[in-house]
This record gives structure tokens, sequence and C-alpha cells, in this order.
């Protein structure tokens, strides 16, 4: 016997859960199913709309959508969907800023550069590369991912509005060098004890200790995103008060606390919204022609079919697998939607690292109703849509537009799915 649901998004990324949560705040019943944990855990936790476009900084990421091409994402949905879509964001997920203002924030790397983002997370705000106050930035002996003077080097040297100097210390309660990013927040938000100069003291005072001798009128202090996981807020705020000056988290790469806030909260909002989710169970296959009549989910080796009168696919594009590359060609694995590309191998990539990559924008086909396309234009299934990045016909990547067209078009296919409901 089928699990049945009006609604069945399958995949559990940025695109995935907004689809779910876009559809169960209109009262369909929702069920989302994803193999893998979330790629949110490996993102930074900024939310991007559109970075670049041809290689020149955007301010305006609305206006930008103008230059875009026909079959962008954005330009397929319209602006006024994508305003929808990270509206549906602002009011799910506490604690972000950026809301109110259409113009993007620049914002601090562990690597040195300035991005231009949309939202982002309370904990950066300090950061902001257009706040002209000195700026100290923090690493850690045993976390490698960020070479705080070295960052501060590359600030400088690309004309940041602020004097930046960098400085690394030994984290206190001397954690090993292979120590996950949790271990630091565990300590910071548990306020542990650590010994220091033969004195047991909290961690967050033995933190500021080692910080206060490097501070030298510094206004605000930079540190790797690590401070705290449940109670980041409490931590920072301890940590301005002992500094006196202004703390911020710098983002880091992968596995991202950042990433896993906002996987939280996301997740936690859909669970107040009422849909069902679970993980770790591979869609397989379906059963259906034009129309989908049910998907076959891999339970422990049963397969079991999950029956829906509307479903989402956002999968991913090929770094997640939902979408494929062999000698053979590109698929897309589940429903084995066309996904456009040159017949040439050799014609996907170009020669230099930073060129224009056609596998970049490889993904499925899709009109304005986000409804998959076969070679000729014509609907693949009826009742079946796409989004994220398992759409074609963008650059995430050098567009610094992957959260952005994964909100917009996530609430595109889960409000459109309701809609068609039956």
């Amino acid at each position: 016997m089928a699990i049945e649901s009006d609604v069945l998004v399958i995949g559990g990324g940025l695109a995935g859960v907004t689809s779910a949560l876009a559809a169960a705040r209109e009262g369909a019943s929702v069920r989302l199913v994803t193999y893998k944990q979330s790629s949110l855990r490996q993102a930074s936790g900024l939310v991007d709309l559109l970075g670049y476009v041809d290689d020149e900084a955007v301010v305006d990421p609305y206006d930008a959508m103008d230059k875009l091409h026909d079959e962008h994402p954005y330009r397929l949905l319209g602006r006024d969907t994508v305003r929808d879509g990270m509206a549906l964001f602002d009011d799910a997920v506490a604690g972000y800023y950026g809301e109110h203002t259409d113009a993007n924030a620049l914002l601090p790397t562990h690597g040195g550069t300035v991005k231009p983002t949309a939202r982002y997370p309370a904990g950066a705000a300090a950061g902001i590369a257009t706040d002209d106050r000195s700026t100290l930035l923090v690493g850690f002996e045993t976390l490698a991912d960020f070479d705080a003077p070295l960052a501060a080097t590359h600030l400088d040297a690309a004309g940041a509005p602020f004097a930046t100097d960098g400085v690394t210390i030994s984290f206190p309660g001397d954690l090993r060098a292979d120590a996950k990013v949790t271990r630091y927040a565990k300590l910071l938000d548990q306020d542990s004890d650590v010994a220091v100069g033969g004195r047991i003291v909290g961690a967050r005072t033995a933190l500021a200790d080692r910080v206060k001798a490097h501070l030298d009128g510094h206004e605000r202090v930079g540190f790797p995103a690590v401070l705290g996981d449940d109670h980041t807020e409490t931590v920072r705020a301890t940590l301005e008060a002992e500094l006196g000056a202004a703390v911020f988290e710098v983002p880091m790469g992968p596995p991202s606390l950042p990433g896993l806030r906002l996987e939280d909260r996301l997740f936690e909002a859909l669970d107040e919204a009422g849909a069902n989710f679970e993980a770790g169970n591979p869609v397989v296959g379906f059963e259906g022609e034009d129309h989908i009549d049910h998907v076959l989910v891999d339970r422990k080796g049963a397969t079991v079919p999950y029956s829906a009168d509307q479903y989402v696919l956002a999968t991913g594009g090929l770094v997640s697998k939902g979408v494929e590359s062999t000698r053979a060609g590109v698929t897309e694995p589940i429903f084995d939607c066309h996904v456009p590309h040159p017949a040439d191998r050799y014609d996907w990539f170009e020669d230099g690292v930073f060129d224009d990559h056609a596998f970049a924008r490889f993904g499925v086909d899709v009109g304005p109703d986000l409804r998959p396309r076969d070679p000729q234009g014509e609907v693949e299934f009826d009742n079946l849509r796409a989004a994220g990045a398992t759409l074609g016909g963008y650059d995430f990547a050098a567009e610094k537009s992957g959260s952005g067209v994964s909100i917009a078009t996530g609430y595109a296919a889960g409000t459109h799915a309701v809609e068609d409901l039956t």
C-alpha cells in the first residue's frame, strides 16, 4: 500500500525544504524525502541572491536580473516571484539580516575576499565590509581552515575601507588539530571550565583573555564561525562585553556551523507547518508515463511506493548527483528528465580554470511553470516540477546565485503544486 500525500518533495536541500514549506503553509499534505543529509551543512550560511553578472559585482540583485538571459530561472519566474520566495524565507527563519534593503551586503570571507550576499546571520552583521571600524581577525592554531593574518592581508590588498590585522592564537582547552567545529562550539555554548595559567575559568573568558593581548584598540573582532551553536548570541554578547569591541563570525567552508544552524531553523519551520520528512531512503524509480502515479523508495532493501498528486524534484546538480554524467552523456537519474548538453564531451568545458564552462549550467530544462521539458520543448510529466540546482541554465558559482535560485524556484514549485491539486 502506497504512502500518500498531496505533494511529495524529493530532496532535502534549500530548494526542497522551501518547496515543502511553501506547499505546507498553503494547507497541503506534504512529505519530503531525501537520501543524503542536507547540503545546507556544507554551505556558508549566507544566502546569496545574485552577486555577479558578466563578472561585474551586483549592487541591487533585482535590478540586475534584467541583464540575465531569457532562460535563466530568475527570468522564467519574474522578480515578483523571487521577492515572494525571499519573503517566505524571511518569515520562516529568525536571526537573519538583509530584508530591509534590496541592495547586497558585503561580507568578508575566511579567504580574505569580500562577498556580496542578500541575507546573512546576525552573528556576521558586525563584520560588514562597508563598516570602517578597525578590525582584528582571530584564528586558532588547531583550525587550519582560517589563516587570520593571511585573510587580513588579502582584505587590505583588496582595498577594504578599514584597518585590518590578523592573529593566530591557541584556543582555550587545547583542542586537537582534528577537532570538529562542533567541539569548539560546545565548549563555548556550555562555557566549560578550562585551565589557564594555574587557574580554572570559563571558556568564554579564557578566549577573551587571549584575544585582549592582541586587541590594541581594534573596534571589532572577527572569529571563525564556531561561536556556539545553541547559544551563539549569548556567546557573542559575552565576548563583546569582555573585549569592549563588536564581535562577529567570519563565514567558513564546510563543515559549516552557520549552515547547520540554518538547516535546523528551516526544518523547525517545516515541522511547525505540519509537513512530514524523512532522510536516508533514496527514491529509485517511478511508475507512470506522462503522469507520475507513484515513486519507489528504497527502505532498507524494501521498495515502497510513495504516492502523491504533485511532485517536486529538488535533488541538486552534478555535485549532489541530482544530475549525473558518464561518457554516454548527462542524465537526471530518477525520472530521466532531459538535460541539454553538447554531444561532444570536449565541449563541456574550456581550457582555463575560470573560463565559462558549459558543465556549470547543466541541469533539467524547464519552462516558466518549472515543469521539465523534453528535447522538443514538450512537458514530460504533467504533475512534476523541478527546483534548485537540479535546474539548468545558470551558473550559481560564478553568479553567486545558488541560494536565491533555490529559494525562488522552491517557493514557486511548492506554490504551483498546491494550485494544481485535484
